[in-house]
């Protein structure tokens, strides 16, 4: 096959395959960009001009609780829902609120991009069910527990030191997410507070944007061990393009090694994208922003792998886990 026959049979999987990616900070950026969602734009890496031209056809907002919003944690997350809302509702004849597997359907139907609102930091709840409660509410169908630091569910990768894990509220927020229907996130979170999770949740769990241990020694990655435990839990790992999980001088080649290695340690349906676009300024040369997502699926064509686990990747494993937790 000629160059061009195999950007082409690469494109042309691409955009009949259904893509998710699990992780953006857009709506962190735009607060602080005086930017619209709508796009094009030539400020952060994501918008919905280009999610269109990357072929994402599901793509989850982060309603990132950063550390100096601590003492006003429910304030900042309201915050940053209403200007999901303001913007999906500005745009919603490119983009619709999903909250549901039928939502997604629907967006689909509809030539749409479904848009999930997720919280990053379980910070926004004050400790209180009540809390989580209104934010399942408000829309929100997922939540990383912690961020790298301790907050009121337990302790994130950086206080891995005192070998802690979730809190009894923490504990209790896992159970009340199963109950009602949402996707419980561990990325961020300590090993121990992992090894907690699956032990508690009678669902499967994700890791929204995380990657390998083994390929780059970072606290934020998941060892082997992790990886399988995820994968026979039935759970699934968005593979991150910030340059810090990747290793040194990262590219294309390396998120694709990222994939790679947690196809060959949990099999091919525990893994997925979940970029964090708009939350780091760097990011490997070829993934510039969210329009160049194609470069994934050729490169794993390029690596020989069959296209019904490319689509997996994509987003069918994340779909299988939607449609099993959030209904």
């Amino acid at each position: 096959m000629t160059l061009n026959g195999a950007i082409e049979t690469a494109k042309t999987l691409h955009y009949e395959s259904i893509v998710i990616d699990t992780h953006c900070d857009t709506l962190t950026a735009m607060t602080g960009e005086g930017r619209s969602l709508a796009g094009p734009s030539a400020k952060g890496q994501l918008d919905l001009f280009r999610l269109e031209r990357g072929g994402v056809n599901i793509q989850f907002f982060s309603a990132f609780i950063g550390p100096e919003f601590k003492l006003s944690a429910t304030h900042r997350a309201l915050e940053l829902i209403d200007l999901f809302y303001r913007e999906i509702e500005e745009n919603n004849h490119v983009a619709l609120h999903a909250k549901s597997s039928l939502d997604i359907e629907k967006a689909l139907s509809l030539g749409k991009i479904a848009a999930f609102l997720s919280i990053e930091g379980g910070e926004a709840l004050e400790g209180s069910l009540g809390i989580l409660r209104l934010m399942y509410q408000l829309g929100v169908r997922s939540i990383t527990l912690t961020w790298n630091g301790r907050n009121e569910l337990g302790d994130g990768v950086d206080e891995e030191v005192t070998g802690g894990g979730l809190t009894r509220f923490g504990k209790d927020t896992v159970v009340e997410m199963n109950r009602l229907g949402m996707l419980v996130d561990v990325s961020h979170l300590s090993e121990k507070g992992f090894w907690d999770v699956l032990n508690i949740s009678r669902q499967p769990v994700i890791a929204s944007h995380t990657n390998c241990r083994a390929l780059c020694d970072h606290p934020r990655n998941l060892n082997d061990l992790q990886i399988k435990a995820l994968a026979n839990q039935g759970g699934v790992m968005g593979i991150t393009f910030v340059p810090d999980f990747l290793g040194e001088n990262p590219a294309v080649a390396h998120v694709l090694s990222q994939i790679e290695h947690v196809i060959a340690v949990g099999g091919p349906d525990c893994v997925g994208i979940g970029s964090d676009f708009d939350g780091t300024d760097n990011l490997p040369a070829g993934l510039e922003d969210c329009s160049r997502l194609p470069v994934i699926t050729r490169g794993l064509l390029e690596r020989g792998y069959p296209e019904n686990i490319i689509k997996k990747v994509l987003g069918g494993n994340f779909i299988r886990v939607i449609e099993q937790v959030i209904k």
